[in-house]
C-alpha cells in the first residue's frame, strides 16, 4: 500500500461526491438525538449509508459535546475480504475519503505493534468496508483534530482484542469505535428477537452469550466487553433497527444497533 489508503466503497457504500456526502452527514446528524454523557466508545453499524447510515448517526451525535477533546480513534472492525489471524495494522500514513485525508498514529501504530496478534497487512484494509464507512462520520463529527488507529479484526479471540484495547485505552482524549453489523439474512422477526438478544448481552457486558451468527464483528465487540468489565463502564443502546425497517424487504433483512459506553468521568 502506498502511504495513502485510497477509499475503496466510495459511490458505492456513500456518496463519493463531497458535496453530496457531507449533506447527507449533516442530514443524518440534524436529527434530534438525546446526548446525556460523553462516550468512552461506541458501537456503531458498517452497512450502506441507505440502510445504516441513520442508525449510526444516533452513535455519532454522542461525540458532538466531546468533539474538541477527542484526539484520536481506535477503530476495531471485522474482515471481510481477507482471511488472517490476528488483527490487521496498516503500513499506511494516511487514510482517505472524499472528505479529505486522516492522519495515522504512527506512535501507537507501533506500540501495538509489539503485541504477537498484531501485525501490518495492508491487503486486509484496500478493500475493507467494516472501517471505512465510518471515517465520513468522524470527519463531520471531529473534524481535523484527531488521528486514526485502524485495525481490521480476523481469527482472534476475545482476550486477544481486549489486550489491543486496554493497550490503547488512553485517557478522555481517545475513543473507541467498534464497527459491527448483526444479524444477516434472517426473516424479520427472527432478526428482531437475535439483535435483542445481543442488544442483551451488549448491555450486560456478557460476551460469552454472543455467538458469531448474532454479529460479523462479535470479536471486536466482546473485546470491548472484556475491556468494558475491567474499566467499569456501561453500555446503553441507542438504536436497534434492521435493514426491513430502513431500506429493504423484510423476508431477508440484517441488523444494525448501537451502543455507547459511558463511565462516571464521562462529561
Amino acid at each position: 500500500m502506498s502511504q495513502i489508503r485510497e477509499p475503496a466503497v466510495a459511490g458505492l457504500f456513500y456518496p463519493e461526491d463531497p458535496l453530496l456526502l457531507q449533506q447527507q452527514m449533516e442530514r443524518y446528524l440534524s436529527t434530534e438525538t438525546p446526548v446525556t454523557r460523553c462516550p468512552k466508545a461506541l458501537i456503531v453499524p458498517h452497512a450502506g449509508y441507505i440502510y445504516s447510515g441513520q442508525i449510526a448517526a444516533t452513535a455519532y451525535a454522542q461525540l458532538l459535546p466531546a468533539r474538541e477533546r477527542i484526539q484520536r480513534v481506535i477503530l476495531l472492525g471485522p474482515a471481510h475480504r481477507v482471511a488472517f489471524q490476528g488483527l490487521a495494522a496498516t503500513g499506511a500514513l494516511y487514510f482517505s475519503t472524499p472528505l479529505g485525508v486522516i492522519r495515522i498514529d504512527q506512535e501507537a501504530m507501533e506500540d501495538i505493534l509489539l503485541l504477537p496478534q498484531v501485525h501490518v497487512l495492508d491487503e486486509a484494509h484496500r478493500e475493507e468496508h467494516s472501517l471505512e464507512v465510518q471515517l465520513p462520520f468522524l470527519q463531520e463529527v471531529l473534524q481535523e483534530n484527531f488521528s486514526l488507529i485502524p485495525l481490521v479484526v480476523g481469527e482472534a479471540s476475545d482476550a486477544e482484542v481486549a489486550e489491543v484495547i486496554e493497550k490503547l485505552w488512553g485517557g478522555r482524549e481517545t475513543l473507541i469505535l467498534i464497527s459491527s453489523d448483526l444479524s444477516h439474512y434472517s426473516d424479520y422477526a427472527t432478526a428482531r428477537r437475535l439483535d435483542r438478544n445481543t442488544a442483551n448481552a451488549i448491555e450486560q457486558l456478557n460476551p460469552e452469550a454472543i455467538d458469531h451468527h448474532q454479529a460479523c464483528g462479535r470479536a471486536p465487540i466482546c473485546g470491548m466487553l472484556l475491556a468494558a468489565r475491567h474499566h467499569g463502564i456501561t453500555a446503553r443502546t441507542l438504536d436497534l433497527r434492521n435493514s426491513g425497517d430502513t431500506a429493504g424487504t423484510r423476508d431477508r433483512v440484517v441488523g444494525y444497533g448501537a451502543w455507547a459506553f459511558t463511565d462516571p468521568d464521562s462529561c
